[in-house]
C-alpha cells in the first residue's frame, strides 16, 4: 500500500499581512533617531537653510581711535599743567602789575562851526602813563589810535608816540587830536544845551595801543592795550582855560 500523503499545515504570519512591507523610517535615518522621525526631518531642513553671515565688529579700529584720543587728551593735560606752572613761576618772579593812565589836561585849540555846517575840532591832551613794575618794561609800538567822543559822535582822533617805558617809570605825553564832523548843526546845539543845563560836557577817550612786554632781557609777543577814559570838562571853548572836573580810566589788554 502506498503511504498516505502527509499534510503539513502552513502557518501564515497574520501580523506580517496587516503591516506594510515598506519601512516606516527612511533609509537615510539612523537607528538611534528612529523613535522620532519628525524631529529628524526638521533638523535636516534647518541644516539645509543657509546661515546669514554677519560682519564682526571692528574692534581694532575702535581700539585705535580710543588710544589716539586718550593719547591726545593726555598731551593736552600735560601742556595745560606745564603752562600753568610756567605762568605761576613767572608771576612769582616778576610780580606783574597793570599800568595806570590819567588825563591831566585838555586844551581846545580849535572848535569852529564852518558855513557848510562842518565842525572842525583840535584838542591837545596831556596824558600820564605809569609803569609800576620793578622788573617789567613796556615797549609802545607804532599803529596806536586814540579818539575823543561826545556821546556817539567822534570829535577828533590821533595817535600815541612810539617809546619804551622802563621799570617804575612815569611818562607824560602831549597828544594832538584833530577831526571834522559833517552836518554838525544839531551837534552844536546839543553841546550848548548840555552846558546850559549841567554846566559841563562829558567826553569819552578810546585808546588802542600795541605793545611788547619785556621781562628782563626777553621781549614777549605783541599784545594790544585798550584804555577807556571818561572825563568831564566845564567848557569846550577854544583858547580858553578848561578845567577837568572828573577823570577815570579803565585798562584791559588782548592777546
Amino acid at each position: 500500500m502506498a503511504d498516505p500523503q502527509k499534510i503539513h499545515p502552513v502557518h501564515h504570519d497574520v501580523e506580517a499581512q496587516n503591516h506594510p512591507s515598506a519601512p516606516l523610517v527612511p533609509r537615510s535615518m539612523s537607528k538611534s533617531d528612529a523613535g522620532d522621525p519628525q524631529r529628524v526631518v526638521v533638523q535636516q531642513q534647518q541644516q539645509n537653510i543657509p546661515l546669514k553671515q554677519t560682519k564682526p565688529p571692528p574692534k581694532k579700529r575702535r581700539s585705535c581711535c580710543c588710544r589716539f584720543f586718550c593719547w591726545l587728551i593726555s598731551i593736552l593735560l600735560i601742556l595745560i599743567v606745564a603752562i600753568g606752572i610756567t605762568v605761576g613761576i613767572l608771576y612769582l618772579v616778576f610780580r606783574p602789575k597793570l599800568p595806570k593812565y590819567s588825563v591831566d589836561e585838555l586844551r581846545v585849540t580849535h572848535f569852529d562851526l564852518a558855513d557848510n555846517n562842518s565842525l572842525s575840532v583840535t584838542f591837545n591832551l596831556t596824558i600820564t602813563a605809569r609803569n609800576p613794575n620793578k622788573k617789567i618794561g613796556i615797549d609802545y609800538r607804532g599803529g596806536s589810535h586814540i579818539s575823543a567822543w561826545y556821546m556817539d559822535t567822534k570829535l577828533c582822533e590821533g595817535s600815541l608816540p612810539k617809546f619804551y617805558q622802563g621799570h617804575r617809570n612815569t611818562t607824560v605825553l602831549s597828544i594832538p587830536l584833530t577831526g571834522k564832523t559833517q552836518d554838525a548843526t544839531g551837534l552844536q546845539s546839543t553841546l550848548q544845551n548840555q552846558l546850559q543845563e549841567s554846566g559841563n560836557v562829558p567826553l569819552n577817550l578810546k585808546v588802542k595801543q600795541p605793545v611788547r612786554i619785556k621781562l628782563g632781557k626777553l621781549k614777549l609777543f605783541k599784545i594790544k592795550f585798550r584804555v577807556r577814559c571818561k572825563i568831564v570838562v566845564d567848557s569846550l571853548s577854544a583858547n580858553s582855560s578848561i578845567r577837568i572836573q572828573s577823570s577815570s580810566c579803565k585798562f584791559r589788554f588782548r592777546l
